[in-house]
Order: structure tokens, then C-alpha cells, then sequence
């Protein structure tokens, strides 16, 4: 038997392997299935937004998202569920981390790219959330967490209108849940000998996830990654990753590098600095530094003009100093980069609301309400709108739901819970 013929019974048969694994194939769902494809994939736009906000906003260099994006669909054309809208995301925070999303979205953070040493390593990161998302690890969670009258409920992306503030309110929970979901030992390897196999098939060396399990090993001893926190790397894992890797015998050209690669780590390295600056400037922020703070954020701004998350640092500074037509400015710029930045618009509501700009400030919050509607900020606010125009029920619609979504130890809930209870009363 020559070389050839090895190789394609190797593939076969590692294919027979993973197969025994029952991977998710793309039916329309069972009666084994509570959520069907469909509401998979509506789930996974559903908290898209909210996911990206957590970890500050798009990264606003379309040549770096396009690449990563590129990579990405790669490996789509040989997963195991084709018929998924999957999409890629690069998010601005230096944590180092990447996570899915049910249905398709794969999120990895600024941090994490620039620990990366060449596209092998970021195909198989790519190929590992994939294998999540092939494997329905997600929805397998989800099935168990979720009540079946709310996922019927689930009926887009934007959510209907009539759905309760309770079902709202779960709907945020999950969220969260979401962000900070640890698979199961099991699910892990699954997921590592999935990856393996998509990263293979796409043409790259799979020796790269062993070589970004070492560095993740190292760094755990002084500064953990946020990945770790989520995705769990006892020293077994390590060494069966090897195992599955040498049951492929990799042979013939496989990606290791490119060119490209270190053109895109580039760009990310030019913009370090001001990210670096970004950092200082949360952390006086934090101790309520706001002169100091405001500093570093210019900083970042000077050192690089598209930094969103300084920009929305600086609009909540001139916020808090009742300079509204500074907010608005910076606020502004934020939102030319990152139209969909769930945490921009919610600032452009409130700064074009103390401007007296109510129209302005209601599609503010209203699109804010269209990316992340299971937060009660945006009701709120809306609320407030409506109050001041006199369309009192409008007004207590948006407050009652406020209410039921929370979160209750936010700064606006008292006086929300204040405002709906006296125009109840009138």
C-alpha cells in the first residue's frame, strides 16, 4: 500500500473516530432536541452584542477582523456543520481569551492574537471554538437551563415586543452564564480532537494548539489567562491532544506561517501602547481619579486615533462633570467606529437626553434595546423619554420592564422604581 492510500485510510478512519462522537449534523432539530437548529443560531445572535461589549467593543481595524475572518471561514468549509452562519470577531480587550457563541459567532480578544506566534496557532484557537459550536456544547447546557416556553418564545434576533421583562430577565442570565461557561473534562477533549481534525483538513499544522497549550502553561504560573478560566488544561490533555495528533501522521505541505500573519500581529503591536494607556486609565478610574484618568485616555486617543473604549472612558468622565457638549463629541467619534457598541449607544442616549435632544437620545436607546434587549437601561431611559413628552403609558410600559430586567443594584433602579410607582398612582 503507497503513501497515498495510507494517508486517505488515516483520514477516513480518524473521520470514523470523531464521527463515533456523534457530532451535530444540521437537522431541524428532534424530540430529543428542545432547541432546533434554527433557535441556535438565534441565540448565538442574540447575545453577540452583549458578548462583545463585555470584552470592550469591536477591535476597529476592518484589514485585522477581515483576516481573522478569513481564517475562520477556512476551516468552515470542512466542520462538520456547513450550514451555520458562522462569523468572527475580534474584541478590544487585552485579556486572552476566545470563546463561541451557539449557532456560529466565535469571539477572540486582542490580548490573546498578540500571544500568538504564527496562523497555525490562530487556525487551531479558531478550530477549538468551532468544535464547541460542531459539538453543540452550548446548547447541550442550554437544553438543561433553558424552560421550553422560553425558547419558544425566541423568536429573532430582535426580540418580539410582547416578550415579558421576566423572560427578558433569564435571557440576561443566560448571558452571563454564557460568558463564563466551564465544559465539562469530556467536552474539552472532544473539543481539542475536533479542532485538530478541522485545522488539519484546512491545510495547517496541528502541532499549533500543543505549542499554545505550553505557552498557556507557562503563563498560568504568573499571570493565568483568561482562557484557562474557561477552558480548563490539566496536563492530560496536553498529552492526549499528541496522541490524536500522531494518530494523523501530518504529512506533505501544512501551514505553519505566513506573511500575512505578521503583518496583521503588526498592526496590532502599533496599537499596543495606547491600549497600555487605556489600562492605566481604568485603573484611575476605578479609584475615581477622573483627572488622571482622563489623561491616560487622551493619551490612548493621541497614540491611536479609533480607540473606542478610551472615547467612552472619556464620554462617562464628561458626563460625570456635566459637560455634555464634551460627551457628545467624544461619544461620537466612538460610535464612527463601532456603530453597534452596545455600551456607546447606551452613553449616546443618556448624553444627547441631557442635551435635551430627545429624539436623538430615544433612537440612541432604541438601538441599544435592539442589540442587548435584556438589560433594563435602555427601558429606563426610554421610559424617562416618554415621561418628559407626557405619553405617561408609553412611560410605565418601559419602567415596568425596567424593573422586571434589572439589574437591581444598578444606579438607576431606585429612581426607576420611584417614577413607575408615582405615575401608577396618578
Amino acid at each position: 500500500m503507497n503513501r497515498f492510500f495510507i494517508k486517505v485510510f488515516l483520514l477516513v478512519f480518524f473521520s470514523l473516530l470523531l464521527s463515533s462522537c456523534t457530532p451535530y449534523t444540521g437537522s431541524k432539530g428532534t424530540l430529543f432536541d428542545l432547541i432546533p437548529e434554527e433557535k441556535e443560531i438565534q441565540l448565538g445572535k442574540l447575545y453577540t452584542y452583549s458578548s462583545i461589549d463585555e470584552y470592550e467593543g469591536l477591535y476597529p481595524e476592518k484589514e485585522v477582523q477581515n483576516y481573522v475572518s478569513f481564517i475562520g471561514y477556512k476551516l468552515t468549509k470542512v466542520v462538520f456543520r456547513k450550514n451555520l452562519p458562522y462569523r468572527f470577531y475580534v474584541v478590544n480587550s487585552g485579556v486572552i481569551n476566545s470563546f463561541a457563541l451557539p449557532g456560529g459567532p466565535v469571539i477572540i480578544t486582542r490580548g490573546l492574537l498578540l500571544q500568538l506566534d504564527n496562523e497555525s496557532q490562530l487556525a487551531c484557537v479558531l478550530g477549538h471554538e468551532l468544535a464547541h459550536i460542531n459539538a453543540r456544547h452550548h446548547v447541550k447546557f442550554l437544553e438543561k437551563e433553558l424552560a421550553l416556553s422560553l425558547i419558544l418564545q425566541i423568536g429573532s434576533i430582535f426580540l418580539p415586543k410582547d416578550l415579558s421583562g421576566e423572560a427578558l430577565f433569564k435571557l440576561g442570565q443566560i448571558s452571563a452564564t454564557l460568558l463564563t461557561l466551564k465544559f465539562s473534562r469530556n467536552q474539552e477533549r472532544e473539543a481539542d480532537r475536533y479542532g485538530i481534525f478541522f485545522a488539519y483538513k484546512a491545510g495547517y499544522s496541528p502541532e499549533g494548539i500543543i505549542k499554545i497549550f505550553k505557552k498557556f502553561k507557562k503563563l498560568e504560573k504568573y499571570r493565568p489567562p483568561e482562557w484557562l478560566s474557561t477552558h480548563p488544561l490539566p496536563e492530560t490533555r496536553i498529552k492526549e491532544a499528541k496522541k490524536y495528533i500522531a494518530l494523523l501522521k501530518p504529512s506533505g505541505v501544512l501551514i505553519k506561517d505566513t506573511a500575512e500573519f505578521h503583518k496583521i500581529k503588526k498592526l496590532l503591536l502599533q496599537t499596543k501602547s495606547s491600549y497600555d494607556y487605556v489600562e492605566k486609565g481604568k485603573k484611575a478610574y476605578k479609584n475615581l481619579d477622573y483627572k488622571k484618568a482622563e489623561f491616560y485616555f487622551k493619551k490612548a486617543t493621541e497614540l491611536y486615533s479609533k480607540n473606542t473604549v478610551a472615547y467612552v472612558y472619556l464620554t462617562s468622565i464628561k458626563l460625570k462633570e456635566k459637560k455634555f457638549k464634551d460627551a457628545q463629541k467624544y461619544i461620537n467619534k466612538a460610535l464612527i467606529y463601532d456603530p453597534n457598541f452596545f455600551s456607546a449607544n447606551i452613553l449616546a442616549g443618556i448624553t444627547y437626553f441631557k442635551l435635551k435632544k430627545f429624539d436623538d437620545s430615544l433612537k440612541f436607546f432604541e438601538k441599544a434595546k435592539e442589540l442587548v434587549p435584556f438589560n433594563g437601561i435602555s427601558y429606563y431611559y426610554i421610559g424617562r423619554i416618554y415621561e418628559k413628552e407626557e405619553k405617561y403609558q408609553l412611560a410605565l410600559k418601559n419602567y415596568k420592564k425596567a424593573l422586571e430586567i434589572g439589574p437591581k443594584n444598578a444606579s438607576w433602579y431606585r429612581d426607576c422604581y420611584y417614577r413607575y410607582n408615582k405615575l401608577k398612582e396618578e
